[in-house]
């Protein structure tokens, strides 16, 4: 599912910002309610830009996903980033990828799906996904400059309140993380069985 092994020599130091970058995504989404669980968290690089990643699996199919559901999703897609500030004092290139999926999530929140108290049940960009492919006559469907400017506030803010929660989150429970970031470079693969209240009740608090 996250792609081929590769081998790639990474520094102890960047091993480290890996691991507690993934600890920091699976903490949350163990902390969340309504999250998919974690399967399996691994440091090991896969794929041609994955350093580590967070495997979640769903429980069962969704048809409907509520706004706190999606909120909860930002969170989640936040706590590597997160995670790395409180551990390092400082960010990473490796948020990349969970930031362009933030961003993606929260402009459908505002822009597709009526989500925005702002802005309230409008569908500004129902087109966007068809639009994106060039289709000739289909044109963007018009509104002002000031809702453009007001859309990408919006956007803005649901993933700059998604990043103080996954901080807030992850402040509170800063020896779970630091504990599960040591278990991670030890052996580089936890899996979700051992990602349990009762076998890793030594990382929660």
């Amino acid at each position: 599912l996250a792609g081929l092994k590769r081998k790639r020599v990474m520094s102890a130091h960047e091993r480290e910002i890996v691991a507690y970058h993934e600890a920091g995504h699976a903490i949350v989404a163990s902390v969340l309610p309504g999250v998919d669980p974690v399967h399996k968290i691994s440091i090991v690089q896969r794929g041609y830009e994955a350093l580590g990643h967070t495997l979640q699996l769903p429980v069962e199919e969704h048809y409907l996903v509520t706004r706190q559901a999606l909120l909860n999703q930002l969170a989640v897609l936040l706590g590597g980033r997160s995670a790395e500030e409180i551990a390092f004092q400082e960010i990473s290139t490796g948020a990349q990828n969970d930031l362009r999926r933030a961003t993606d999530i929260a402009r459908a929140m505002v822009a597709e799906y009526g989500m925005s108290e702002l802005l309230g049940p409008v569908a500004f960009q129902g087109r966007s996904r068809q639009r994106f492919l060039e289709v000739p006559g289909l044109e963007p469907e018009p509104f002002a400059e000031e809702t453009a400017r007001q859309i990408d506030s919006e956007i803005k803010q649901l993933v700059v309140d998604a990043h103080t929660r996954a901080s807030d989150l992850l402040r509170a429970r800063r020896g779970s993380l630091s504990a599960l970031a040591r278990r991670l470079m030890e052996q580089e693969v936890v899996e979700g069985l051992q990602f349990d209240r009762g076998y890793i009740s030594p990382y929660m608090i």
